[in-house]
């Protein structure tokens, strides 16, 4: 039988215009008797998959055909859900709590669609599961006379897990646990499951870690097979390794990090050109030597798809023995690298370049801090140190600002929010919160990566081979419709929002820029925003307002970037591979990236709230300036000036009036006082408590 299931897909969606019974399909596509077994297991598995529903009657159909959606719940602590289609271009689907049925947060489910509201809201009911999304869940277990139960760490988990007594594992009342399900929730009843692993007392130190590893499923320990390839890569760049590469070890190059960094997979030099141009080295950590497709190293690289961090701990994609040694560009070592060495005019434009082998000696390790002092302060003791390579920087500089005119003039946004720095005292508590600082020398590397990972996806463009593109869609119509029209209250306006320019926005951002306004307009502008991701479909980064763009510049910490380290050697030998097989590949990888990169997010902005409630803890009744960051129906979120601590007024607190809730104006309105709360308002706030198990903190308002 050579039928697949892309032909039964194609002829039932074009040719087939009701549900049909399996001998029907048979009947209909013709099977011989002796496929007939065959083809029954492939309507099965379609069916498992959720490319085609059965329905009464044994019959089989097209989802979209029945006014079904193939998607994954999202589910709300308040009871509630959304159903976020698979489909692309779809809008969710709001599930109410009775329509829920017995489905999980994260499971894959089949929605019917039930009505669309005078909104254009979408709301459906569940029909089926076709895949359950929790194996385990992480919680806090708590004791009862006849069984256990565990209470979930994600709020969107509403139901508790049911513990028989013989499958706590001696977990104690309190304590952090992981319970495998054994029993999903069936007809009102709780889900059923068994502790399999203790974690030990949130509060405990390094506890908080392992329940957010466990809670977003981050592998964090390597398997003995990886680790036994990475020791086979440890010790020194061999003469072997060298051969063949252009050797720059008497070039000088050096890299520039965050104090605290351990892996430095980019190195930088430069120099200056007859005619007033530049010469830039960008010299990329070559992991793909060492990692090679296939291995134990590539298929854990894989399944990490990125480094996560937290505020103390670092989860890294490869093994300490590459990231943080033979493939860290240390001082003084000698180590493999791809550059991308450009030719720039006087006025930052490319003249020219080339990509190549090389193998590299970095002369310095410098710091952030350290080349703002030099750039910024002339500091005397750090040019003294560093005098041979003053001149570099300060050509540096003089190219980077030249590179951010350019970028700038192409209609590159840039958000200038600022960000925290979690400070953590030797116990791993909070012990300060400040502002990240990015300085001169940040914005320096920051240029030399964009325009090196803008010219390998160029390169790849002009060659037209598959690649992985770092893609950032334009933002949605509606939401350009709805912000052109909040912001003519405050006299500005927002041309072509139907078909918007990223020059648009950043007119828009430059025109609020010290403005009363200009934190409430960024931070709406930047929710109105797509998030970036991994894609072969080279459609453009639109925030960048790049044509081409990809992900080239840290390959010991994205999984992306040491692909596309791959794709290079491939160009250079010739060795291009067009088949669909090498673009199913690349597609999965681009997939398990972006999704990767999501759950490391999630992870770390968790861990970081954490520690915020943690340095709020022994603040109760204290008073703070802050500005409001969302507003809700239910409240107001504030975030405090100085330590970046967010937190809820509950509109219940606000006792001085009735509030509504104007979502368009993004606002509270007292009834009768008329008063107005919105995003961006400045306000005084009093912490009134603060709960580590939900990690979040209360405030109230105090009349100015």
């Amino acid at each position: 039988m050579k039928i697949k299931s892309a032909n039964v897909l194609k002829v039932m969606r074009e040719s087939i215009h009701r549900p049909m019974t399996t001998k029907e399909l048979i009947k209909r596509f013709g099977i011989a008797s002796q496929d007939r077994s065959r083809f029954r297991r492939l309507i099965k598995e379609m069916t498992q998959a959720g490319h085609i529903i059965k329905i009464k009657g044994n019959r089989y159909g097209i989802p979209e055909k029945m006014n079904l959606v193939i998607g994954k719940l999202q589910a709300h602590p308040n009871g509630y859900g959304f159903v976020i289609p698979e489909a692309e271009n779809e809008s969710d689907i709001f599930v109410s709590p009775k329509n829920l049925s017995e489905a999980m947060h994260g499971d894959r489910i089949v929605c019917r669609v039930e009505r669309v509201d005078k909104g254009g809201r979408r709301e459906g009911s569940i029909v089926r599961i076709l895949e359950r999304g929790q194996k385990t869940i992480v919680g806090v277990y708590e004791p009862g006379k006849s069984f256990g139960y565990v209470i979930p760490d994600n709020k969107r988990i509403v139901q508790e897990i049911y513990i028989p007594l013989k499958y706590t594992k001696k977990a104690k009342k309190g304590q952090a646990v992981v319970a495998e399900i054994t029993t999903y929730p069936i007809h009102n009843r709780n889900p059923e499951g068994k502790v399999i692993e203790v974690l030990g007392y949130p509060t405990d130190p390094g506890v908080e870690v392992e329940v957010i590893i466990r809670k977003y499923e981050i592998p964090s320990g390597f398997p003995a097979m990886v680790i036994k390839e990475a020791d086979k890569c440890a010790g020194s760049v061999s003469k072997r390794d060298i051969k063949g590469r252009l050797n720059l070890v008497g070039t000088r190059t050096f890299t520039i990090d965050g104090e605290k960094a351990r892996d430095f997979d980019d190195a930088v030099s430069i120099e200056r050109l007859n005619g007033g141009g530049f010469r830039l080295g960008v010299h990329i950590a070559d992991v793909s030597h060492y990692v090679k497709p296939g291995t134990h190293l590539d298929k854990e690289a894989f399944k990490r798809g990125t480094s996560v961090y937290f505020p103390n701990h670092v989860i890294p994609m490869l093994p300490l023995q590459l990231s943080n040694e033979i493939c860290s560009l240390k001082p003084g070592e000698d180590r493999l690298t791809i550059s991308l060495i450009t030719d720039f005019d006087k006025n930052g434009d490319v003249l020219g370049y080339e990509i190549v082998d090389t193998v590299i000696r970095s002369q310095e390790r410098l710091t952030y801090t350290d080349v703002a002092n030099i750039l910024i302060n002339g500091d005397k003791g750090l040019i003294q140190r560093y005098g041979q390579l003053i001149d570099d920087l300060y050509l540096m500089e003089e190219l980077c600002r030249k590179l951010n005119k350019r970028r700038i003039r192409q209609g590159s946004i840039d958000f200038d929010l600022p960000e925290s720095d979690i400070i953590l005292d030797i116990q791993g508590r909070t012990e300060d919160i400040v502002k990240s600082e990015r300085n001169i020398a940040h914005r320096i590397i920051e240029e030399f990566m964009l325009s090196a990972n803008e010219r390998v996806a160029n390169h790849f463009c002009m060659l037209e081979i598959p690649a992985i593109y770092r893609i950032h869609n334009r933002p949605d119509q509606q939401k350009m419709e709805e912000l052109g029209e909040f912001i003519t209250s405050f006299g500005y306006q927002l041309k072509g929002a139907s078909r918007i320019q990223a020059k648009a926005l950043q007119r828009l951002l430059n025109q609020v820029k010290g403005k009363g306004e200009e934190k409430l307009i960024n931070h709406i502008l930047l929710r109105s925003m797509k998030q970036a991701e991994y894609s072969i479909e080279d459609i453009g980064h639109f925030c960048l307002a790049f044509d081409h763009y990809t992900h080239f510049t840290s390959p010991i910490r994205r999984y992306p970037d040491l692909v596309v380290h791959r794709l290079l050697r491939e160009t250079s030998s010739n060795g291009l591979n067009h088949s669909k097989a090498r673009l199913d590949s690349l597609s999965e990888i681009a997939q398990n990236s972006s999704y990767a990169e999501r759950r490391a997010g999630d992870a770390e902005r968790e861990m970081v709230d954490l520690k915020k409630v943690q340095f709020m803890l022994d603040k109760i009744g204290e008073r703070y300036e802050g500005f409001i960051t969302g507003v809700t129906a239910f409240g107001i979120f504030v975030e405090l000036k100085e330590i970046f601590v967010e937190g809820l007024v509950h509109v219940t607190s606000m006792k001085d009036d009735y509030y509504i809730y104007q979502e368009k104006e993004h606002s509270l309105i007292g009834e009768h006082t008329r008063k107005v709360f919105r995003v961006g308002d400045s306000v005084r706030i009093k912490v009134e408590n603060v709960s580590l198990e939900k990690k979040d903190t209360d405030f109230s308002l105090i009349s100015k």
